[in-house]
């Protein structure tokens, strides 16, 4: 599959005219999008440990994931990118803030409820896959919704695998696919229950170019074909290149923001994060 933001030549365009400009927002603002946000965290921080010891991840970070948007985090080794992602998922807890799903706070949710929203309501694509290899790829893509007791909707399952290109592998398993194909089923199971919004962690860490473009093509497409919601978290400045927006961290804060980004701009700016 071409991604519309990659060139035969494999060089990232930009899929605005507007140049690319970055912002500097300090902690973030929430409601600052139009539309309704998909993820938010308002004055969220995350400390591990205590006294000497202490380790702020994140400290006092309010921003917004508005719905039909892909957005990556990215920031230097330590900058708390995948804490806060973790925390908006769902995966752990804020140690003071609010964070909501669409209307659901998490802060207080019971392990029970968070289990349902996170099955129901949100997409997983992992660095490593996460595929059971005993299971077909078909089985994979479905084994959430088998699990939750719920039929897929077909015509969108069958949109998805075509627009993943899967129809000719379902039958097979992971160990009778690449490493891209592989990666590709992640991302069908992590759209077929037709989620509220999709979080990556590092999802073509594991993959050489050709596999990680196609990849973070799929996703691109999953925003503007299927209308879907994805933030992920990535050191790549062209995987960063296929968002709508990149949010930067450094030290547990959001220092900066930037639209309609391309690679050039993106290395340029974490260049200069990683220097400071």
């Amino acid at each position: 599959m071409n991604s519309p933001v990659t060139s035969t030549s494999g060089s990232t365009t930009s899929r605005s005219q507007q140049p690319a400009t970055a912002a500097a927002i300090g902690h973030g603002t929430p409601g600052g999008d139009s539309r309704t946000a998909a993820a938010r965290a308002i004055h969220v921080s995350k400390i591990y440990g205590s006294g000497d010891t202490q380790v702020r991840a994140l400290d006092d970070i309010s921003v917004d994931f508005a719905r039909g948007e892909f957005t990556a985090i990215m920031g230097p080794s330590g900058s708390g990118k995948s804490t806060l992602m973790h925390c908006l998922a769902g995966l752990d807890n804020a140690s003071a803030g609010s964070v909501t799903i669409g209307d659901t706070e998490l802060v207080g949710l019971s392990d029970k409820n968070m289990t349902k929203l996170r099955r129901d309501r949100i997409g997983f694509v992992f660095q490593s896959f996460n595929l059971v290899p005993t299971l077909t790829a078909i089985e994979n893509i479905t084994l959430p919704m088998d699990i939750a007791g719920r039929n897929p909707n077909r015509q969108w399952l069958d949109s998805v695998i075509d627009t993943l290109g899967l129809r000719d592998r379902l039958s097979h398993r992971p160990s009778e696919l690449s490493g891209g194909q592989q990666q590709r089923v992640a991302c069908a199971r992590a759209l077929a229950s037709q989620p509220e919004i999709i979080f990556g962690d590092e999802p073509t860490g594991n993959l050489d170019s050709r596999s990680s473009g196609e990849v973070m093509g799929i996703l691109r497409n999953s925003v503007t074909q299927l209308h879907q919601t994805v933030v992920i978290v990535t050191h790549d400045p062209r995987a960063a290149s296929y968002a709508d927006r990149v949010v930067f961290l450094a030290d547990g804060r959001i220092v900066d923001e930037m639209r309609a980004p391309t690679a050039a701009s993106v290395l340029d700016r974490m260049k200069n994060l990683e220097a400071v």
